[in-house]
């Protein structure tokens, strides 16, 4: 078995192309190879600043002879008579092979002409030589560059080629206007600590022989030893350090050969909020913070460790360069830190006008004025007492300011950490500070939601009428194309509500807010609001299936398909959608849905041929109890008397167990019903008895679709 390099040198590749690049090969190559019928014991992708490097072992040496059946015209058209036509003829001479190799087989669409080849396997050295080009141009990336006067893409200059089938060199050129790039056994490693080029004997030799001249290619081993080197070097300055995951993945794909160097900084600096200061470290620095132990990561000490890809022996002279610019950026920080504090975070309120929203949606300071309108909507629908209403129109007044503050203006990662801060300083209630800096949240993806009530009514608020906004003037997502992010604002709005429990009605919120919006800019309120509820639901839809691990299906049946008494329930009430949507998983997977599917549904396929509507519950009214003829419709009734009391309690109380229960008691009555000794037709010839009979389904129907909608469910899924 062989096994095969290849790789792509390059000028100095920018981290993510780096990460995205090796994720890519990872999945194509196997892709490509089992395409080609190559199998491969292993595909190792490798990747440092100044290379992309595969090693695929376990090839054959080459492609497996394979049988191909090929189609050829239409039977009627290669032989009239029993003689072969000239259709007949050119197809056999197509495929080389001999007349009698034909052979008349029928399909779908008629007999037609077969032929079958023996096709010989290809060397794989003949096949790698095609697909490599193939894999290195096929990289995507933002930002490809081009270079000389070729028209060659890549994230940075391609500077060399190793491709070496075990110790052989695969003759590959990648050609770039007049310069052409061949492949070879040679490689550069380590620009300071092995400046001279490097000669690769055999492809399995590849990551030692980098090793050796200070490349480690492995990106895995390149994380460990950081790791590993950062947590040592923290410690041995008296304090422990975080191992930030994207600070790991970025400083990874910068260095070749890692070396952590410890630096230092002032004391005086240590005045500055925490935020601050490994916001420069980590975001803009690439630095690792040292925090006194035990301190759970609030106190620093006047420390940082970075990550080299110099020469381990000049540390010291490392640390310096790198201690003379964090100076310089702490410096800045205290100086804006001190500015902002000389002022309350109130009066920073006017400058919010000199920054654009959305340019058809004016000011941030007029997006504020909406964000305080709206978070009064939801205090009032959570019925708040009139103090924590001033708490939350307050957080929604200031949840902004910070915007135009000197810190945030430099570090915009800060926005929100600093409103806090300055609000506390300035005064304000520590609800209120706390709440600015919790709107923002969740960041992310499964991220903390806010954990104060004024945090989460602002929050929402500034969500709403982002979406009602941008959805206002047109700009809906597409596709993958969310610019504003809208979805993850949806998301959050709903995470929010659940997590809190928050009792709001978000179909009567979008109502209003629409409603304002339209007025104020001469739109179409009932479009709008349509166009937000159906963006809404599809939210709804994914987080139940994507975040709460809900069966499609039950999904289906809480929200409904096209049913508009469902839509509005889940949107007037987000509590009780979610709700039922996780008791109906609960019981699927303890076994009692499969107790009640079959009567509940069958009744449910049934009543949707009589014409009851979905709100009647009470069967003394509807149904004729003269029109009985079987002794199982009376039992049918009486069931459905005694089910109503235990409904209305299920749908005051949201207990929707003891609906479950009650129908888990009907169902062998409303069996007997339908297939037991006393069982009735129910489509009867007498349109009375039908209809009486249709209405008893009907209502059984009813009684489950406080629930949900029993004719959604598959069954055994």
């Amino acid at each position: 078995m062989a096994a095969f390099l290849l790789e792509v040198g390059t000028e100095e590749l920018p981290a993510s192309f780096l990460r995205d690049a090796i994720v890519q090969w990872r999945s194509r190559i196997p892709q490509s190879l089992e395409a080609n019928s190559l199998t491969s014991t292993s595909v190792e992708v490798y990747g440092t600043p100044r290379r992309l490097a595969v090693l695929i072992t376990g090839l054959p040496s080459q492609q497996p002879d394979r049988e191909e059946e090929i189609k050829g015209p239409p039977a009627q058209a290669a032989f009239k008579d029993g003689q072969p036509t000239p259709a007949a003829t050119g197809f056999a001479r197509r495929q080389g092979v001999e007349l009698a190799a034909l052979e008349i087989r029928p399909t779908d669409k008629g007999d037609f002409v077969f032929v079958k080849k023996n096709i010989a396997g290809r060397p794989v050295a003949d096949i790698l030589t095609e697909l490599v080009p193939q894999w290195i141009s096929g990289l995507e990336g933002k930002r490809l560059m081009r270079w000389g006067d070729g028209d060659v893409r890549f994230s940075r200059p391609i500077r060399w080629l190793v491709a070496l089938l075990d110790d052989t060199v695969l003759p590959i050129e990648l050609v770039n206007g007049s310069e052409i790039i061949t492949s070879d056994r040679i490689t550069y490693a380590h620009r300071v600590l092995h400046p001279e080029s490097v000669t690769i004997a055999q492809a399995t030799d590849y990551v030692e022989t980098l090793r050796s001249a200070y490349v480690i290619v492995d990106q895995e081993a390149r994380a460990k030893i950081i790791q590993e080197q950062v947590q040592a070097a923290a410690q041995k300055s008296g304090g422990s350090t975080v191992i930030y995951p994207d600070l790991l993945e970025e400083v990874t794909n910068l260095v070749e050969y890692p070396s952590a160097v410890v630096g230092n900084f002032e004391p005086e600096f240590l005045q500055l909020p925490t935020e601050v200061i490994t916001e420069v470290m980590v975001t803009h620095q690439r630095y690792f913070p040292v925090f006194k132990e035990g301190s759970f990561q609030q106190e620093l000490l006047p420390h940082f460790i970075t990550v080299s890809n110099g020469d381990p022996s000049k540390s010291d002279i490392i640390a310096v360069g790198n201690e003379r610019v964090i100076r310089a950026r702490l410096a800045d920080g205290q100086f804006f830190y001190k500015s902002d504090l000389a002022k309350p975070l109130e009066s920073f309120l006017p400058q919010l006008e000199t920054v654009t929203f959305q340019e058809e949606l004016g000011s941030v300071r007029t997006k504020v004025d909406r964000i305080v309108k709206i978070a009064d909507y939801i205090s009032g629908q959570l019925q708040l007492a009139e103090n924590q209403r001033q708490k939350n129109q307050r957080a929604a007044l200031l949840c902004k300011a910070d915007l135009v503050s000197q810190m945030v203006y430099e570090f915009p990662e800060l926005q929100g950490i600093m409103g806090e801060k300055y609000a506390l300083a300035s005064g304000e209630e520590p609800e209120v500070a706390r709440a600015i800096f919790e709107h923002y949240l969740p960041t992310g993806a499964g991220g903390d939601l806010p954990a104060t009530l004024t945090g989460q009514v602002v929050g929402l608020a500034d969500r709403l009428d982002t979406l009602v906004s941008i959805f206002g003037v047109g700009l809906i997502p597409t596709g993958s194309s969310d610019p504003f992010a809208l979805r993850r604002a949806a998301n959050a709005v709903i995470n929010i509500t659940w997590f809190a429990n928050l009792q709001i009605n978000l179909s009567q919120l979008l109502m209003q807010i629409a409603g304002d919006f339209a007025a104020t800019y001469n739109k179409d309120q009932n479009a709008l609001t349509t166009t937000l509820q159906e963006f809404f639901l599809q939210r709804i839809r994914t987080l139940l299936q994507d975040e709460k691990q809900i069966d499609y299906d039950l999904v289906n049946a809480v929200l409904g398909e096209n049913d508009p008494e469902y839509t509005e329930r889940a949107l007037q009430d987000l509590l009780d959608v979610r709700d039922r949507a996780l008791y109906l998983q609960e019981i699927r997977r303890d076994g009692t849905l499969d107790k009640i599917y079959e009567t509940v549904n069958r009744s449910t396929r049934l009543a949707a041929q009589g014409d009851l509507d979905f709100q009647q519950l009470e069967p003394t009214s509807l149904i004729q109890p003269e029109l009985f003829q079987k002794s199982s419709e009376s039992a049918f009734y009486n069931a459905l008397v005694e089910l109503v009391p235990q409904t209305q309690e299920a749908q005051r109380s949201r207990n929707y167990q003891l609906l479950i229960a009650a129908l888990e008691n009907i169902a062998p009555t409303v069996s007997n019903f339908f297939d037991g000794e006393d069982s009735v037709l129910v489509m009867d010839p007498n349109p009375d008895i039908k209809r009486n009979r249709l209405h008893l389904l009907g209502l059984l129907r009813n009684h489950a679709r406080v629930l949900a909608d029993f004719g959604a469910i598959v069954k055994n899924l």
